[in-house]
């Protein structure tokens, strides 16, 4: 035992500190001694080293059963458990996370960063792969439809414009020439063959992939208003371009409302961009392009309900598209802004419609023309035609709504839209009801008095004068005017002879007088062949530049030249006009051209050549003074044509025109004496 060395004694608690400087005598604690006695021959160390561990048993007791192959017998692995004790510990777990957390981030901070040129690099090629797999075959690779659009919706711009383009040609590609239906409730319990089935699926999710495309685009072409940033603004030219190209390109298919209203959102607005020009276009496009007038009646719907949000403050070529519609040609009917005329078929003179010849027919043949009735309406929708009748019926509702437009403007009176509706209202002449005539002329009538008293503020007061200075500066009294006179003979040329003969009594006296009375000022105007495309400089002394104000496009010759052509040189009956209001016109019209520009003089005086070819007989007295036909004086600004007793006036403008610095003019002088000689 001498070689075992000796336990190692502790203290077990610490010497008390008064203990040591008084200690206490052993007789006064005879417990403590014997405590202290036996605690000194303890090994705590000893009794640590004996007690039972707790390991954590690797090799677990395999309970599975083996499973029998044809390669034998194969005993099952066993999969270790989670130490249960590292579990249960607190401080392990959190130091577990810790290490997690630690990985994590260095994930983050070791993964790359890829440049924006390779990532826009390898979208293009993603993008190419999957468009040339979607037109390869469209009904196998419908699927990767969703995948074109999870690529627009990378953060990089670049990219989502990439893929709206993309998307926009796959679309165009692989949309049939039809419109997919929606499905019923009973039609996913029907049996269908396995390439009837593929084909529906194949519809579904197109139907589904272009829905989202399209509100995609709407999302996108909202940030084309003003103070949006320059990346959302350019990705919203190119959500409008895509739009416009749909409509055009596939204007038959669904969701082209959707389509419609991206377009006339951008043209609520008074900023006119390319965007703008991009969206007017493509309605122009689609009007002249469509057959069967349903997205035309769509696109007018919207429009016109935008222009009545709008208090129809809009630009005045948004209201120049309804030029464009194909019923201006094509549409047989007349109507107004309250009805369409009903369409007639075989009435007789008496206005009777005769008693239709009644076959009779047995049941059994009344239900087989029934049923190919039905297989015929079928083979109509499938080939995608329309009756004459749909087409009519589409198109008398687009003229309706046409002419509500028009005659709301005309009640509301808006300067700026004043020469679009008039111009409007004379193409649409030869459509317009009879029983429209009355409110029209009277409107047109308000019009050219609005248009006088706007020229002459004077009459009315110092302070109406001031506030009509603002108005005069948007809107062209005298191009409006003109516009009015044009509008109401092209109403009486646009119906039927029988019917302006006999049924019509309309009296144009009011607007051939207030013509005759602006031959004058419209001969000392010096824009008077200034249009809004022509070329100028700004005039540094005036308000605002009236260029942009013009209500259309033709000079105020050409609507001159318009009106004088429609008063002296009527395409039906020319010959009705009377000798005096010629004698009157062509004496006021020769002293006008003397203060007008070489072309506006050269196309005077050929409509003079023209009017002397026909009436030469009629005003041959105004050229020899030994014919006059009448006494008194000629007074030029008498407000009243006949009135003014033009025979009492010579033509010494011709000696004054004879000798004009233009060789045409004086060309055209010639020839309309030498009328005038061979008429007399």
């Amino acid at each position: 035992m001498s070689g075992v060395p000796a336990a190692k004694r502790r203290r077990l608690t610490p010497p008390d500190s008064d203990a040591s400087l008084s200690p206490v005598p052993s007789q006064s604690r005879p417990g403590v001694d014997e405590f202290y006695s036996r605690a000194s021959k303890w090994s705590l160390e000893q009794d640590y080293e004996q007690r039972p561990r707790k390991l954590s048993k690797k090799g677990k007791e395999n309970n599975k059963l083996p499973i029998k192959t044809p390669e034998g017998w194969i005993e099952q692995a066993v999969v270790p458990a989670p130490d249960a004790a590292g579990t249960d510990s607190f401080l392990d777990s959190e130091a577990d996370d810790q290490d997690d957390q630690t990985s994590v981030e260095e994930q983050v901070v070791q993964k790359p960063r890829i440049p924006a040129k390779q990532q826009v690099l390898e979208a293009k090629e993603e993008l190419a792969r999957l468009a040339g797999l979607v037109n390869e075959d469209p009904e196998e690779h419908a699927g990767l439809l969703r995948a074109l659009a999870k690529v627009a919706s990378s953060p990089n711009t670049t990219i989502k414009k990439l893929a709206l383009a993309t998307q926009l040609a796959v679309y165009k590609d692989i949309i049939p020439g039809y419109r997919i239906r929606p499905l019923s409730d009973t039609d996913p319990t029907l049996k269908l063959s396995k390439e009837v089935r593929k084909l529906r699926d194949f519809e579904q999710a197109l139907v589904g992939g272009y829905q989202a495309y399209v509100q995609e685009l709407a999302k996108y072409a909202k940030g084309s208003k003003t103070g949006s940033t320059p990346e959302f603004a350019s990705l919203a030219t190119v959500a409008i371009s895509c739009a416009c190209n749909l409509l055009t390109s596939v204007p038959h298919f669904n969701f082209r409302g959707d389509v419609l209203k991206i377009l006339v959102d951008k043209l609520s607005s008074r900023k006119r961009d390319e965007d703008f020009t991009k969206c007017r276009e493509a309605l122009e496009t689609l009007f002249r392009n469509d057959e069967d007038g349903n997205a035309s009646l769509d696109a007018v719907a919207m429009l016109t309900k935008m222009m009545k949000a709008k208090g129809y403050r809009v630009d005045e070529s948004v209201l120049n598209t309804f030029l464009h519609l194909r019923l201006l040609s094509e549409l047989g009917l007349k109507g107004s802004h309250t009805s369409i005329d009903a369409p007639s078929h075989d009435v007789t003179t008496n206005g009777k419609k005769p008693k239709e010849k009644r076959e009779f027919r047995s049941k059994k043949t009344r239900k087989i023309m029934k049923e190919r009735k039905v297989i015929e309406k079928e083979f109509q929708e499938a080939d995608a035609t329309v009756s004459h009748e749909e087409r009519d019926r589409m198109q008398s509702e687009t003229l309706k709504l046409v002419f509500v437009t028009y005659f709301r403007i005309l009640k509301a009176r808006m300067p700026t839209l004043m020469g679009a509706v008039l111009e409007g209202l004379a193409k649409y002449a030869h459509l317009i009801n009879q029983d429209f005539f009355g409110d029209l002329l009277e409107a047109l009538k308000d019009l050219i008095n609005d248009a006088e008293l706007s020229e002459n503020p004077g009459d009315d007061g110092e302070g109406e004068g001031q506030d009509d200075e603002a108005e005069e500066v948007a809107r062209n009294a005298t191009r409006e005017s003109l516009l009015c006179v044009i509008t109401a003979f092209a109403l009486l040329q646009g119906q039927d002879v029988a019917k302006s003969a006999s049924a019509l009594s309309l009296d144009l006296n009011f607007f051939i007088t207030h013509l005759y009375r602006t031959l004058y000022p419209i001969s000392m105007n010096p824009d008077v062949e200034r249009s809004a495309r022509s070329l100028h400089l700004p005039d540094p002394h005036a308000a605002s530049n009236a260029a942009g104000s013009k209500v259309n496009i033709q000079t105020t010759v050409v609507l001159l030249l318009r009106s004088l052509t429609a008063t002296l040189l009527p395409p039906r009956r020319p010959t009705a006009v009377p000798a005096p209001r010629l004698a009157a016109f062509t004496k006021t019209l020769l002293t006008a051209s003397l203060h007008l520009p070489e072309k506006s003089c050269t196309a005077l005086v050929g409509l003079m050549n023209n009017v002397t070819k026909i009436h030469a007989a009629k005003i041959a007295s105004l050229w020899h003074t030994e014919e006059r036909k009448g006494d008194g004086v000629f007074d030029p600004l008498r407000g009243d044509v006949e009135g003014s007793n033009p025979f009492a006036a010579t033509v010494w403008e011709g000696e004054l025109l004879r000798r004009h610095f233009s060789p045409a003019v004086r060309e055209g002088v010639r020839g309309l004496e030498r009328n005038v000689g061979v008429g007399r």
